[in-house]
């Protein structure tokens, strides 16, 4: 809608959206009445972007897709600051630049891009050198220059001022048809060199139904090929409605190692293998994903673990799985419904979803309309099943209502009170991710003692 000044008349309508519109207040042109703006299809999981021009009264889809396609994904538009602070779409005439993370089956290959408002044509001005990670950061001056971030696995990240140069001649499909050179800003040094040890790489493949999936495989400093591993998997369950984009690769192997928080790759520090990214895709329609999400998280599980162990890299009998919030419930799962993992550590979870009976994640049937579902994926009623140790994470002042505190008390009450190994570490004052240097190393000692006690070690799974 719009009303104009003096605001005394009644407003009219601009753009009336079939679909929810998620995104508009930074898609205002510079200049006249353009305006760009996405809707979201919930069902298909789809989107549209639409240009308007809200003086004239005109709108047009410009491009659609499916939301999860990362291999198709055009990017996002690039914005620049007006001089009263307002941001607009940052344009060259009548084409917008778009920034991308450029994913392949390789791994993401950032870009930038031209997208021209009225014929549709792409110009790929820079792309991602596959040996490396960079990526566009912001213009410099001009549309000739910008800021440029650069690393690889060795090779810290540092800026550049990259300079556009002229048109390549006959430029690969999908590669950038301008020249570039580069001159460095930065020059930052690496402040953890023992994780230039770290061997990553990107590795695929397919669930029993035929399921394109990838993990990204981590091996610890000083790794000797063909050598099992005691291995941690970390993942965090998504929805898709196509088996096409729930595999995708996400991530590159060419990003500089770092480790940050109470992150699960400090497991690599204690010769640990890490199976990160791990794709846990739930495929269906919108409306009844949740039907089948445990036997799928199994699936998921087992393709994981299997292909861990063929490629020689994980020991089957020291296989440790871990999440955070939803990835948290995952773990409860798979501990209660699969025989997979000879421990786990749940942090920030919901473990009953019935505490939340109008809705959850992606689905929207209500407990009275999906009792059976609700119950099924909520772990806590499947307690006395969970035969293995899980270590149970959770700040004490979680505010995300789906994940309150007390889902975690129950979830070790149910577990401990029916004969299982468990142990509750509630994080004072923290919220549903740990900020405090104290929570931080807490968490990574009892992450690192859990693992090494019930994974890599010999400690019987019996009476904590």
């Amino acid at each position: 809608m719009r009303l104009g000044a003096p605001f005394t008349t009644e407003s009219e309508e601009v753009f009336r959206a079939e679909h929810r519109i998620r995104s508009w207040r930074n898609g205002w042109g510079a200049e006249g009445g353009t305006l760009m703006l996405t809707q979201r299809e919930r069902m298909r999981r789809w989107r549209y972007t639409w240009l308007l021009d809200v003086d004239k009264g005109t709108s047009r889809l410009w491009f659609d897709l499916n939301e999860r396609d990362r291999y198709a994904s055009p990017g996002y538009a690039v914005h620049r600051p007006l001089p009263n602070g307002r941001w607009v779409l940052h344009q060259q005439g009548d084409a917008v630049y778009f920034r991308g993370m450029g994913a392949t089956d390789q791994g993401d290959r950032p870009f930038l891009d031209l997208r021209h408002m009225e014929t549709g044509e792409v110009r790929r001005l820079f792309r991602c050198d596959p040996e490396r990670y960079e990526y566009f950061v912001a213009f410099a001056g001009d549309e000739d220059h910008f800021v440029l971030s650069s690393e690889s696995a060795t090779d810290v990240p540092n800026y550049y001022l990259a300079t556009l140069g002229e048109k390549i001649g006959e430029a690969p499909e999908g590669e950038a048809t301008r020249a570039l050179t580069r001159e460095p800003i930065t020059d930052f040094e690496d402040p953890t060199p023992q994780l230039r040890e770290v061997v990553k790489r990107i590795v695929r493949y397919e669930r029993e139904d035929g399921v394109p999936l990838s993990f990204q495989l981590h091996l610890p400093p000083g790794y000797e090929e063909g050598t099992p591993l005691p291995t941690v998997l970390y993942a965090y369950p998504l929805e898709y409605s196509d088996p096409a984009t729930a595999g995708q690769v996400r991530g590159s192997p060419q990003q500089f190692s770092s480790i940050n928080g109470a992150s699960h790759l400090f497991f690599l520090l204690r010769d640990y293998a890490v199976l990160d990214r791990t794709a846990m895709p739930m495929i269906g329609n919108p409306e009844t994903t949740y039907d089948t999400f445990v036997e799928q998280l199994v699936a998921d599980a087992e393709a994981a673990v299997a292909k861990a162990i063929e490629i020689g890299v994980a020991d089957p009998e020291r296989i440790g799985v871990m999440g955070h919030s939803h990835g948290g419930l995952m773990v409860a799962n798979l501990l209660a419904h699969s025989d997979l993992f000879r421990a786990g550590i749940a942090r920030s979870g919901s473990y009953n979803k019935t505490n939340q009976p109008f809705g959850f994640q992606s689905e929207r049937r209500s407990l009275f309309e999906a009792r059976d579902t609700y119950i099924q994926v909520s772990p806590t009623f499947f307690a006395d099943k969970v035969n293995e140790p899980v270590l149970i994470i959770h700040g004490a002042a979680d505010s995300n209502p789906g994940t309150l505190t007390f889902q975690s008390e129950v979830f070790f009450e149910a577990v401990g009170g029916s004969g299982g190994t468990a142990r509750l570490v509630l994080l004072p004052f923290e919220d549903h991710g740990y900020l405090s240097r104290e929570s931080v190393e807490h968490v990574l000692w009892e992450q690192l003692e859990w693992f090494d006690r019930y994974v890599k070690g010999d400690v019987s799974p019996s009476g904590e």
